[in-house]
């Protein structure tokens, strides 16, 4: 009997010995790397008609900005069909005395419109006299580059041997938006 409490006890030592060793070994690996977590952007209360403009047309990625809701969302037209924004989409009643959440303005009364094309979807914020990007989301296995400038923006998709891209201009008219799909 006393034979098997010994080792037991032996047994028990060297167990918690590994399980020790292995524990500290892995710890120091895994705290040698860093898992940051993602950071938020600060949002900021301008609105779109404020911001300052570009100087260059720099491409510039985000797929990660959010559309604001919407009452409906709309498709991109055809290409051969006019690109002009409809305004048939009715916006929701709004109390004067019921603000937006957070007590913030919101950043601007434009209608917030969808396009589908073959490399991805484009939602553009568009008002009378200009157009914000809201967000541009690539399909699997299609990049994406964005150019932004006073009066005009662009989105490219590239991908499997072909290109998308859909443009918004409002240089001194309202935003117009045009799709194009070509092979190469």
């Amino acid at each position: 009997m006393q034979r098997g409490l010994v080792h037991a006890a032996a047994w028990t030592l060297a167990t918690g010995a590994a399980v020790t060793l292995s524990w500290f070994g892995v710890h120091t690996v895994l705290s040698g790397t860093a898992y940051d977590a993602p950071r938020a952007l600060p949002l900021t209360g301008q609105v779109a008609s404020e911001r300052q403009p570009d100087d260059g047309a720099t491409p510039r990625v985000s797929s990660t900005h959010r559309p604001r809701p919407s009452s409906s969302p709309t498709h991109g037209t055809p290409p051969g069909d006019s690109a002009t924004p409809s305004h048939s989409g009715s916006a929701r009643p709004r109390h004067p005395d019921s603000g937006p959440p957070g007590g913030t303005a919101p950043a601007s009364d434009g209608q917030v419109k969808s396009y589908a094309t073959a490399g991805g979807r484009v939602v553009l914020d568009m008002d009378e006299r200009s157009a914000e990007l809201v967000s541009a989301t690539p399909n699997p296995g299609w990049e994406m580059q964005v150019w932004k400038q006073v009066g005009w923006l662009r989105v490219d998709f590239t991908g499997g041997g072909s290109h998308t891209s859909v443009i918004c201009t409002w240089n001194g008219h309202p935003p117009t938006v045009q799709t194009s799909d070509q092979a190469t």
